[in-house]
């Protein structure tokens, strides 16, 4: 049931992305299918047996494994994985993780040592063009040919440059229990959490609940400091604006454009810049932390959430691993947490979560055949053994588009199902349009200069419109020339 739901949430996300392209750089592809590896309960034991006899590894020793991961989260699950395949195989595994917003400049540096990664990961087709010569063509590997939706790879230059390791979704998590304990309280903005189906709702509803965290604390006997969690522009957190909600005003220009929503064009018209900023000064506006000690680091949102100091935080079903991990001494379960599309005031009655990846598994081809053939070995024991297919679906809490993670090994993360669900209401996923950035670090970088301007310095709109539209212009003439 959960493959067929994970179907449904694939659909929605292809067709969003399918517009005619007239971008010059290539697209990244779409989400898989509905037909992708759909398994009902009771094909689920018998393919599981299958995928066990085959992920018996052979225990040669030749060759080295060298993983650079692209997800800080998830550091330990592998650091854990490499270690049960190094003592069961006596291949050498290492795993080194990347700080939040550091893979770029990380893997630049490692990729040019003797000893590089021999695992990778690249994120669109501009990514696997900067990286042409250090990736090995991955089809016909094992792990191409377990692939549920052969579009999840990534194709340049007459190979496959890249393989998708997770499809994800993000929007805004929130605590539904303190929520739907503020609708019942007197003069309450809304008395049902589904009536939150637009920006105005929301900014609406986040703003009483701001203005009345002292009552709300009496009245449910919970702990608030502020609506939404703390909107940080340090490194370790600005990707999720820079990125993430910027996503959503490239989204909707591309659509007006005509252009495949995950390639892009040259240039945008900055038109739903004015959206960004409704929601920018919501996210800002409704939360404890001070404006100017944004850039500051000393904010932990996914701790405010965690420890039940906020009831919204926009992030990602990534998130989920983390909520459900009881090492982290969090206060907050995934029992309390659901998830809702980062509503846009563009067109809130039909936008669902967002829908995709940037997570393409890359082999470096620039490393000895001996570890070439370690790496692939490797990457197929992940996807194929108990280890690794319960290291992907539950202890990461990732949504693995091989034909393998069905029955027990299907994922489990319940923000992945609420992708699911607005998909079966009718909802249109918004595409990965952040994916089609011209040197993604360096746009990033000066849209968040230009946010950091605005939001902590008193500066004016204007300056983050210019690093959005010139900036974008500029990056793509860089990129392309």
């Amino acid at each position: 049931m959960k493959k067929k739901l994970v179907s449904v949430m694939l659909t929605t996300a292809m067709t969003a992305a399918l517009l005619a392209g007239c971008g010059s750089q290539a697209a990244a592809p779409a989400a898989a299918p509905a037909d992708a590896a759909e398994a009902t309960a009771e094909e689920a034991p018998a393919a599981d047996e299958a995928v066990a006899e085959e992920a018996a590894p052979a225990a040669t020793g030749e060759g080295s494994v060298y993983l650079l991961n692209f997800k800080p989260e998830t550091d330990d699950a592998w650091q854990e994985l490499a270690a049960t395949y190094t003592s069961q195989t006596g291949t050498e595994v290492t795993v080194l993780t990347a700080a939040d917003g550091t893979y770029s400049t990380t893997l630049q540096s490692e990729l040019a040592k003797s000893d590089a990664p021999t695992i990778f990961t690249i994120g669109n087709t501009t990514a696997a063009q900067t990286w042409d010569d250090y990736t090995y063509d991955l089809a016909g590997t094992a792990l191409y040919d377990h692939l549920t939706d052969k579009a999840l790879s990534i194709n340049y230059n007459g190979k496959v440059a890249g393989i998708a390791n997770c499809y994800e979704c993000y929007g805004i998590i929130y605590n539904k229990t303190i929520l739907e304990g503020y609708c019942g309280m007197d003069n309450a903005v809304i008395s049902s959490v589904d009536e939150i189906n637009s920006l105005e709702k929301l900014n609406a509803v986040a703003t009483d609940i701001n203005s009345r965290v002292d009552e709300i604390n009496a009245a449910l006997g919970t702990d608030l400091t502020e609506a939404f969690a703390s909107a940080g522009l340090d490194d370790s957190s600005s990707w999720r604006f820079s990125g993430h909600l910027a996503g959503l005003a490239l989204y909707y220009d591309f659509k007006d454009a005509g252009c495949d929503l995950t390639a892009g064009q040259s240039t945008i018209s900055g038109k739903y810049l004015k959206d960004f900023k409704n929601v920018w000064d919501m996210y800002v506006g409704t939360s404890a932390a001070d404006p100017a000690l944004l850039t500051s680091g000393s904010f932990s949102a996914e701790a405010e959430l965690g420890m039940g100091e906020a009831v919204f935080y926009q992030n990602g079903d990534w998130e989920f691993s983390a909520f459900s991990n009881p090492d982290n001494g969090y206060l907050v379960t995934t029992d309390d947490l659901a998830m809702m599309p980062i509503y846009f005031g563009v067109d809130d009655a039909n936008e669902g979560l967002a829908v995709g990846t940037e997570n393409y598994w890359a082999v470096n081809s620039q490393a000895s055949q001996e570890n070439i053939d370690a790496t692939l070995a490797f990457l197929e024991w992940v996807i194929t053994s108990d280890e690794g297919r319960m290291a992907i679906s539950d202890t990461m809490g990732l949504t693995a588009p091989f034909d393998t993670f069905t029955g027990e090994f299907a994922s489990k993360n319940a923000f992945a199902a609420a992708a699911n669900e607005y998909a079966s209401q009718g909802k249109t996923a918004v595409a990965w349009s952040f994916n089609a950035t011209p040197n993604v670090d360096d746009w990033r970088a000066d849209v968040v200069a230009a946010m950091v301007e605005y939001t902590c310095n008193g500066g004016d709109w204007s300056g983050v419109e210019s690093a959005f539209v010139d900036g974008w212009a500029n990056q793509w003439t860089l990129a392309n020339e």
